[in-house]
């Protein structure tokens, strides 16, 4: 899979960390209509 401007995203679930700490559950598709800003730290949770 390659991502390109332009190209619609796959829906996927994903666990994401809300204000306060709060781990909860996200679906792409629950933000359809909406700008949506995607980060990845792959690695943030590491230990180096």
């Amino acid at each position: 899979m390659c991502v390109r401007p332009g190209v619609k995203a796959p829906d996927f679930t994903a666990q994401a960390v809300f204000p306060g700490g709060e781990i909860g559950t996200v679906k792409l598709s629950d933000y359809a209509g909406k700008w949506v800003v995607l980060m990845f730290y792959p690695a943030d949770f590491t230990f180096v």
